[in-house]
């Protein structure tokens, strides 16, 4: 008996360990989550940039359309919409100097500032940009996974 719980504790503590590991790092390949945020009614704003999300590579994909929007108060905010990215752990909105970044060392080597975590990885939704940045140096907004350090996509942004 005493052979078999020196054997089974430290395979079943394995097991727990990476059945949870793989539980967080591959259900969001399946999992997804959806939001339906509507723009505020009470925010009455105008576009300023727009561009299209597009694939980074052939494992993370993105499409639909990001806005950069600014009100009469001057409150700037990016607004996404028609929006499905693949999904991953730690996935953030960024906005980032560089026009067109082609991959992680293009957004990495870029001035940049998060807009928080990503809400749901289909749908639209909306992001508020800190006070006190200058949006016109920003030329791009792009997808970002803050724990691997991989960009899943960018939209890069035009004048309206």
């Amino acid at each position: 008996m005493l052979r078999f719980l020196k054997i089974a504790v430290p395979v079943f503590i394995v097991g727990f360990v990476a059945g949870n590991a793989f539980w967080y790092l591959a259900s969001p390949l399946w999992i997804d989550r959806e939001v339906n945020e509507a723009l505020p009614a009470e925010f009455m704003a105008t576009a300023v940039k727009e561009g299209r999300f597009r694939d980074a590579d052939l494992a993370h994909k993105g499409e639909g359309r990001a806005q950069l929007l600014v009100s009469g108060a001057g409150t700037a905010l990016v607004r996404l919409t028609e929006f499905a990215v693949t999904n991953g752990p730690d996935l953030e909105v960024w906005l980032v100097e560089d026009a067109d970044p082609k991959d992680s060392d293009a957004v990495k080597q870029s001035e940049w500032v998060s807009l928080g975590p990503l809400k749901g990885n289909k749908g639209d939704q909306t992001y508020f940009v800190p006070e006190g940045t200058n949006i016109d140096d920003y030329r791009s907004v792009v997808i970002w996974c803050e724990q691997f350090g991989v960009l899943f996509s960018p939209a890069p942004l035009s004048e309206v």
